[in-house]
């Protein structure tokens, strides 16, 4: 199994430090049905403001529901479908634009759901599970495909399942699979006490 672990300038959460985005899905192993409620649990229990929990997700499992995976798979992009098309389980994330009782806007609705997915890719990795989560899809076409209701807003889909053979994948994805593991450094993104005062460590 490859393993890529965040490189840290401090020790970190172990999960969140082998969490990373694999392409390479093993294509004869589902994800077990315990799992996927454990997994809907994580996102449950995630934090939202006012406790709204503005999110709501919809599954596609390419074992027990073929058709609806084959139906997501055709929102994503031409690109994804390479590689995705491996993955046992498919998670397209929703944001509500509303609070659920009023018609203002939240506007940490978006906020709050990434959140939730973001319980979901350290649950899915505590259980031996990858999660690759993706933007490149049509989000006109998943409205339309699942009949979305106005005032939710599709985000993201997250291909779900066990770490499989390098050699399934195609030349370029395999060289993105093994390729180091590269984020800025810490002084770029986070400042202390003001706008653009690098945090010091």
């Amino acid at each position: 199994m490859l393993e890529k672990k965040a490189l840290t300038k401090v020790e970190i959460n172990d999960v969140l430090a082998r969490r990373w985005s694999i392409r390479a899905f093993d294509p004869n192993k589902e994800v077990e049905k315990e799992k996927i409620i454990a997994i809907c649990e994580a996102a449950r229990w995630s934090p939202s403001s006012a406790g709204d929990e503005p999110w709501n997700f919809i599954l596609f499992d390419r074992f027990k529901d073929p058709e609806s995976f084959a139906k997501a798979l055709d929102c994503l992009s031409d690109y994804n479908q390479i590689w995705v098309k491996y993955a046992p389980l498919l998670i397209l994330t929703i944001a509500r634009d509303k609070w659920r009782n009023s018609e203002d806007l939240n506007r940490w609705s978006q906020h709050d759901t990434g959140a939730a997915a973001m319980s979901i890719y350290i649950q899915a990795v505590s259980m031996g599970l990858m999660a690759h989560p993706m933007g490149g899809f049509s989000v006109e076409k998943v409205i339309d495909e699942f009949e979305i209701p106005d005032g939710f807003t599709p985000m993201a889909m997250i291909a779900i399942g066990y770490q499989g053979d390098l050699e399934i994948l195609d030349d370029y994805n395999k060289k993105r699979e093994t390729a180091p593991r590269k984020r800025r450094d810490l002084s770029d993104n986070f400042y202390y006490g003001k706008w653009g005062k690098a945090i010091e460590f």
